[in-house]
């Protein structure tokens, strides 16, 4: 049987994207988002609970998220989860569970032109997301439970 392990989520930058390189020179990005999830309890009290997930994006990927993204930006990332465990110092078992990320679109409208490599693969794959609002990029407003009460 096939298995699938695959995130998606929308998100606000909580803190600046952090890029170090491995030993063989591969870039890697991680940063922080914050998911917001809003709700009535059943005595009619309104609340919200956030939940923080590491992102974590490697080689071009991370240069670009390096480059472009800031604290407080909308995000969407698309990644698998991976869980790593280390023992620390102290002798204790420590557990990090992050998205390691296949995509990252930036959502705010700071970014609203594509990236120079995304226009050019994208007008070869003669796709409908070439760039801009009239070829059906997608804005916050647009995603019905960014923003909802």
């Amino acid at each position: 049987m096939a298995s699938v392990n695959k995130l998606i989520i929308i998100g606000n930058l909580g803190s600046e994207p952090e890029m170090r390189f491995t030993p063989n020179g591969n870039p890697v990005t991680s940063f922080r988002v914050a998911t917001n999830w809003r709700y009535t309890t059943g005595q009619g009290e309104r609340r919200e609970e956030t939940e923080w997930f590491t992102v974590v994006a490697w080689n071009r990927l991370a240069e670009q998220c390096n480059q472009f993204l800031t604290k407080g930006r909308l995000v969407y990332a698309e990644g698998r989860l991976r869980t790593r465990t280390w023992e620390g110092q102290d002798g204790q078992r420590h557990f990090r569970s992050e998205i390691v990320a296949d995509k990252v679109t930036f959502l705010d409208r700071q970014a609203v032109a594509p990236l120079p490599e995304e226009r050019a693969e994208e007008a070869e794959a003669g796709g409908a997301e070439a760039g801009g609002a009239e070829a059906g990029e997608l804005e916050p407003e647009d995603i019905p439970f960014v923003g909802e009460d």
